[in-house]
């Protein structure tokens, strides 16, 4: 190394600090602060004190001089080596800053610090005669009963609020006890461990469809790497199979995480967790609050949390010895983070698995084309283990699906169910059975518009519709957030009372139920009213319960709910999803119109599925009453492989954003005049986005499609490292976009 650079020190280190920018940095660090790879530090930036990562010895490309010093060595086991692996990937293949993943990894900075001390008290040995009140007798007689065996939960001692709580001892009585010596004190951590599930409680009996993909999964804990994709129909069970997964895992002292794509719609399922082993699992999402999830990420690292379970974010949580990880209902589109680090997580825990050497399950009624192809369904050579459950449990069928021609039997003028579909809501109310009304739009109607002029109300910030919501009495822009109060006068041409709602969205539904069905109870179902955990129990609560005749609602009801009474599903806009540019739009419509249709007939009672739709004669609506899954999936494989589109082929999208438009065609000029040109890598645009104005910046996007051999990250970043662009323009790299607006 030259003079110039200096040797470096072996106590300089490489850091990955927790900002959202790319490359490591060196520090010098102290004799307390060792090379430990994964070691969690605190280290000045900028102006800020941030965290960062310990990824090895110093790279040694600057001065010994200028470097900084490591400020603290963070008291906390360190970070695993598969962790900080899998940090390096997650950066590499989203070609995100890896200090924006490792931001993700360390979201908890709070955890860091000491937790909270709390004084406790338990019988002391006292130097001599001590005084003995009647209230120091009740304390001590209090604390002997609380040291018995039975009691083993309080080992630590009580505090002084359980002992007043107990025994009305004053604070100066126990003052008094500590300095006789009738008291012993400790300092105890105030933040308790979870309590640990249990693996001996009785479970439910598993059926032989149940039993064999069961012992597979639980033959393959410990085992080391695979993935299994856990096929079930809707109501097979397939909860109840992964759990006996999970209890495998806990029996053997490791960790579980457990993906679940709606967390708010989770009640359900942590309740048969809570019965199927003793206590709840540790809940990991933006609902909880900032000091569960300070206690929460602590144990983790600890290795003190055995199951977990959360939204995709729960990925990046700091597992010591992970043992199992599930991805149920893997389908799902809210996989896919589509801000900052983007990354589809179904993808991502399959190679968290891998390199932590353990077991994957993804579990699905409606497996993602990627997992159908990934096990072999489409003759290439297996790299997921298939697991089957064709039958639904208990007996119960799957439901009769049909389609209700719009073009021969419309609804009546202002309206939007059609009459087949009234009449069969009308015989379930008279059966005293449940119905559910779908429609994936929310609010009262996608459009307003003037009767007079035809100037539609839209977004100031988006190229977008505003949306009515007549129960909150708002116009809303559903995809930046604005606000508005609805009015009836035009203000492009002046009209009075001439604006005009155009379309259905749910709480139009609901009015409509409210004329046609007066005597039926009803409930909304949608993020604007079922928005919490809390709020979705309760929902869930009561549709159980039968206190609802009928539920309207959105993609949130085709999540996974076992609705024991409900035995039709209405689906009013089946088309709705079917069109535009989106490389998925059959599959995500296919999956979404299965899952909400197999709501239906879980029990005893049969069920039934009613399709309204302009084009039955549509090969995703045919697949679907036809109940021929398996045959859409190979349709949707053979003109995918054709256009050599994922999952047989490679996508990127590049999205430039600027509020300045000058300065965004800047942009577009220099992507197009650097743009690559390889015969196995096509790129299409720079062109405008769909939505070319959205929250407040004008976007255009280039979509690069290549072959499987391709190394598609090394082609985008020899490209884009030669591009400056303008002040002011944000790019955005989406591998393997799932959004093309």
């Amino acid at each position: 190394m030259s003079e110039s650079l200096g040797m470096v020190p072996q106590s300089a280190l490489a850091i990955a600090v927790a900002a959202p920018v790319g490359g490591i940095y060196d520090y010098l660090a102290g004799p307390a602060v060792g090379a430990v790879r994964g070691n969690i530090v605190m280290v000045p930036f900028g102006g800020r004190h941030l965290p960062g990562i310990v990824m090895g010895t110093a790279i040694g490309d600057v001065p010994v001089a200028k470097l900084r010093a490591v400020e603290t060595l963070v008291t906390l086991p360190p970070l695993s080596d598969a962790l900080v692996q899998f940090i390096e990937r997650v950066a590499a293949w989203t070609m995100a800053p890896l200090g924006a993943v490792v931001k993700m990894v360390l979201s908890q900075p709070a955890a860091f610090d000491r937790p909270p001390q709390q004084k406790r008290y338990s019988i002391g040995a006292p130097a001599g005669a001590a005084r003995l009140t009647t209230a120091r007798q009740h304390v001590l007689d209090y604390l002997a009963k609380n040291e018995a065996p039975d009691h083993q939960a309080d080992a630590f001692g009580v505090t002084a609020a359980m002992i007043t709580a107990a025994c009305g001892a004053s604070q100066a009585v126990i003052n008094g006890m500590e300095t006789a010596g009738l008291l012993q004190v400790k300092f105890v951590s105030a933040d308790q461990p979870p309590a640990l599930p249990r693996h001996d409680l009785d479970h439910v009996t598993l059926t032989s469809d149940q039993q064999q993909a069961a012992v597979h999964l639980c033959g393959a804990v410990g085992q080391g790497f695979q993935t299994c994709l856990l096929d079930g129909v809707t109501g097979s069970g397939k909860t109840e199979v992964y759990f006996e997964a999970v209890e495998a895992a806990i029996a053997a002292g490791q960790q579980v995480l457990i993906l679940l794509p709606e967390i708010a719609l989770s009640a359900a399922w942590r309740a048969r967790f809570t019965a199927r082993f003793g206590v709840p699992p540790v809940e990991w999402h933006s609902d909880i609050s900032a000091a569960q999830k300070r206690k929460s990420w602590r144990f983790i690292l600890q290795g003190r949390a055995s199951v977990v379970v959360g939204a995709r974010s729960a990925l990046f949580l700091p597992f010591s010895h992970l043992g199992l990880i599930i991805v149920d209902e893997e389908h799902e589109h809210a996989f896919k983070q589509e801000d900052q680090v983007i990354y589809q997580a179904r993808d991502m825990a399959v190679l968290r698995g891998r390199l932590d050497n353990v077991p994957v399950v993804l579990a699905s009624a409606t497996p993602s084309l990627e997992s159908w192809v990934n096990a072999g369904k489409t003759g290439s050579p297996p790299r997921y283990n298939y697991l089957a459950l064709p039958k639904r449990v208990h007996g119960a069928q799957l439901p009769e699906i049909s389609a209700i021609d719009l073009r021969a039997t419309p609804p009546e003028r202002g309206r939007w169910l059609a009459p087949p579909l009234v009449e069969a809501i009308e015989s379930r109310l008279k059966a005293g059975e449940q119905s559910l009304l779908f429609l994936n739009r929310r609010g009262y109607a996608p459009l307003t518009l003037c009767g007079a002029c035809g100037t539609k109300v839209t977004c100031p910030n988006c190229d977008s519709w505003m949306v009515a919501h007549r129960l909150a009495g708002r116009l809303r822009c559903h995809h930046c957030g604005h606000e508005s109060r609805p009015s009836n006068d035009c203000t492009a041409c002046g009209a009075k009372d001439q604006m005009q709602a155009c379309g259905p969205g749910v709480e139009r539904l609901a009015e409509e139920v409210l004329i046609r069905f007066p005597e039926a109870r009803f409930a909304l179902l949608s993020s604007d009213t079922v928005g919490t955990p809390k709020a979705a129990e309760a929902f869930i609560r009561s549709v159980s319960d039968g206190e609802v005749d009928i539920i309207i609602g959105t993609q949130m009801a085709a999540k996974g709910h076992h609705f024991p009474h409900l035995t039709l599903v209405g689906v009013v806009d089946a088309d709705l999803g079917l069109a535009g540019g989106d490389l998925r739009a059959a599959e995500r419509t296919f999956q979404m119109l299965s899952q909400v249709a197999g709501r239906a007939g879980r029990e005893s009672r049969p069920g039934a599925a009613m399709l309204q739709t302009l084009e039955p004669e549509n090969p995703v609506l045919v697949s679907l009453i036809a109940g021929d899954r398996d045959a859409f999936l190979a349709q949707e494989a053979a003109a995918r492989q054709a256009a050599g589109m994922p999952p047989f082929g490679q996508l990127a999208a590049i999205i430039i954003g600027s509020p300045h438009e000058d300065r965004l065609f800047e942009a577009i000029r220099q992507l197009a005049s650097t743009r690559p040109y390889f015969d196995s890598v096509q790129i299409y645009g720079p062109a405008i986005a769909p939505i070319g104005f959205l929250k407040g910046k004008h976007r255009a996007r280039l979509l690069i499609r290549a072959d499987k051999s391709v190394n598609i990250q090394h082609i985008l970043q020899d490209w884009l490292g030669t591009v400056k662009l303008p002040s002011s323009v944000r790019m955005q790299i989406d591998i393997d976009p799932y959004s093309f607006l």
